[in-house]
């Protein structure tokens, strides 16, 4: 295809699965449960930091954490003092999940809450978002088992689940999926949530070269579709993970 054939086949294929209906089978649903900011905002970065492995399952898992909430996370990590419960999904366990809600408290009570946690100040860069962060998530006493569940893309991770969580609160919206929350990161900014379904089909449409998915080529994959949406290169993710799980392109 050429540049421009490519073009209208990713915004037709885009346009086709950003639909309300996307949510019905997706994690995003359990953030969907809520209005207010905080609630969606918590129960996205949780759900997010699980999102590996069967969809059914993650949303099995994210009923789980809303269960352990009492389906009132702000409120919640609020008020947490310790676990009293128990919780699993794959390797993220009862120990990880204490350490994020002890986290999350801190943030909330001292540094205004996630949005102004990943509010760097050049918003423009999605690294350094995620840096801070991970800086402010790392200010409780953790065990060494967890550091894994927040993912460094200064060590050359994708940081796929942070980078999805990063488009839920930030695109707009208006087709129902994303939520449009924050407005301290550009949309230009974003990136695409790269794992082995978007990997695989962005490297079949020669939009990247490497087929390891890590930072890097988080970087050469933005920059070939901001080529074809400056404003909004990320929404290209619903056309490359539908090609890939619905039509297993």
């Amino acid at each position: 295809m050429s540049p421009d054939e490519l073009k209208d086949f990713l915004d037709l294929k885009a346009e086709f699965y950003e639909q309300a209906k996307f949510v019905e089978d997706d994690p995003i649903q359990i953030p969907h449960r809520f209005s207010k900011k905080e609630d969606i905002e918590i129960s996205a970065l949780l759900v997010s930091t699980i999102a590996w492995g069967n969809r059914k399952s993650i949303i099995k898992s994210g009923e789980n954490l809303l269960k352990i909430m009492g389906n009132q996370p702000h409120e919640f990590v609020m008020n947490y003092t310790d676990s009293d419960w128990k919780f699993v999904h794959r390797t993220f366990n009862s120990v990880d999940l204490d350490f994020f809600f002890r986290s999350l408290q801190n943030i909330y009570q001292h540094h205004h809450g996630l949005e102004q946690a990943f509010s760097a100040s050049n918003g423009a860069d999605l690294k350094a978002n995620i840096l801070k962060f991970r800086n402010l998530f790392f200010q409780v006493p953790f065990e060494n088992r967890s550091a894994k569940h927040v993912s460094n893309p200064e060590s050359g991770s994708a940081s796929k689940r942070l980078v999805m969580f990063l488009r839920w609160m930030v695109r707009s919206s208006k087709k129902g999926v994303d939520f449009g929350i924050w407005k301290s990161i550009p949309t230009s900014a974003l990136l695409i949530p790269l794992d082995v379904h978007t990997g695989n089909v962005a490297l079949k449409l020669g939009l990247i070269e490497r087929n390891k998915n890590d930072w890097k080529t988080n970087i050469a994959l933005i920059e070939k579709l901001r080529k074809f949406d400056s404003v909004d290169p990320a929404k290209y993710d619903f056309a490359l993970f539908g090609l890939g799980v619905f039509e297993k392109f």
